[in-house]
């Protein structure tokens, strides 16, 4: 089903974009030959005394010394080394850079400025920003912000894997007041989608082909168009991302055509949502969802259609009284 996005996550390469600023990525310290080595065990064991076997008992405690549980706690090898676990065996040295994590880059100081005057959309949970959110921001922040360092700072961010993931989500776009204004593309969803799971396999190098493809399952059924034409509008040059596209919008088709069938029959039924489930064998509230989800697709369906006709009305108006006017010197200039 989903062969050819190995293709995909293993020859894509990351854009360019992906820079110091993207703090969502993190990777191990690199191994700069400075690490310092564990001691081996051996190391911290006293040489024996002078004519003291290796094998010879222990002197016993002659009184003179505190019993072992009562002195203060076993002193560390010599310069910190190893001690003992919990086991009582020998531990090596803890290498200095060993489970260590890099400390985050600096922030552009532009998105910093962002979070504080406005945390609901720069915050620690961003939201997609409304188109035009550059010229906003100017009229709102003349004082503060300057078109050059603000539209730096916004192509950092929102090509960080932090604001795709937003994105992907499905959320709609915000306003400077964190009011939620228009929807996400369909398009630009997908692109998000495509982008993080690229960014996540070659972070991880895990297999992320099964939960790419519910997603863009998940994200065709949400959009509430006809699968063909979600199809159409999210295709882009990737066949690899494309073949894995085809495969959900077929499972969506599918369902779709099941859901429609079930509508109609319960239509045709005249029975309750209670009855109808019992006689196909469902839950009442999975056979209640489904039919609301057929519902809502076929009045969908019916305003799309009825949209694109009132354009191709307003198309043909408009085409005709341009041939009017255009033809109107003439008639003037003959009369004449």
């Amino acid at each position: 089903m989903m062969s050819g996005f190995s293709q995909l996550l293993g020859a894509v390469a990351l854009p360019t974009f992906m820079t110091e600023h993207d703090t969502i990525q993190t990777a191990a310290p690199p191994d700069n030959g400075l690490t310092a080595q564990p001691t081996p065990a051996e190391a911290h064991v006293a040489e024996p005394a002078a004519g003291v076997s290796p094998a010879s008992p222990a002197p016993a405690n002659d009184g003179n010394r505190p019993p072992r549980e009562n002195r203060g706690p076993r002193r560390e090898g010599r310069g910190g080394g190893a001690g003992r676990s919990a086991n009582g065996k020998p531990q090596g040295r803890k290498p200095a850079g060993d489970g260590a994590r890099r400390p985050a880059p600096p922030q552009h100081p532009v998105l910093a400025q962002l979070a504080t005057l406005y945390p609901t959309l720069f915050g620690a949970k961003p939201l997609p920003l409304k188109r035009g959110i550059l010229q906003d921001l100017l009229a709102a922040q003349p004082e503060v912000l300057t078109k050059d360092g603000l539209k730096e700072a916004l192509a950092l961010y929102t090509r960080s894997t932090r604001y795709l993931t937003t994105m992907a989500s499905g959320q709609a776009r915000h306003d400077l007041a964190g009011n939620p204004v228009e929807a996400v593309a369909p398009e630009h969803q997908h692109h998000a989608l495509l982008e993080v799971f690229k960014r996540r396999h070659a972070r991880t190098g895990e297999d992320v082909r099964a939960e790419l493809y519910n997603r863009m399952l998940l994200a065709a059924e949400s959009s509430g168009m006809a699968p063909a034409d979600y199809a159409l509008r999210v295709r882009n040059k990737d066949d690899a991302a494309n073949a894995i596209l085809d495969d959900a919008v077929a499972e969506l088709t599918t369902r779709v055509a099941r859901d429609q069938a079930l509508l109609q029959a319960f239509e045709a039924s005249g029975k309750t949502v209670n009855d109808f489930a019992g006689m196909y064998g469902l839950h009442p509230i999975e056979a209640a969802a489904t039919l609301n989800r057929a519902r809502a697709r076929a009045e969908a369906a019916q305003a799309a259609a009825e949209a694109a006709a009132l354009a191709s009305e307003n198309n043909s108006a408009a085409t005709s009284t341009d041939i009017s006017d255009a033809q109107a010197p003439a008639d003037d200039t003959a009369a004449a």
